[in-house]
């Protein structure tokens, strides 16, 4: 499994840090898992997954 800081997150899908951490408040993002009160990573795995539901949405 490989995990994603919020930097990798931000160059993954070209979404600005704080846009990222509203989605994830108002559940239009994947949840990170927190390791730690200041350290928050993503499943790369859930990343890939919502950018594949959003290209399928466009091209539908």
């Amino acid at each position: 499994m490989n995990l994603l800081r919020i930097k990798d997150v931000v160059k993954k899908t070209s979404i600005g840090k704080s846009t990222i951490w509203v989605w994830v408040k108002e559940e239009k993002f994947p949840k990170p898992i927190k390791l730690s009160e200041r350290i928050s990573v993503w499943k790369e795995s859930d990343i890939d997954a919502w950018i594949e539901g959003k290209i399928d949405n466009f091209c539908s």
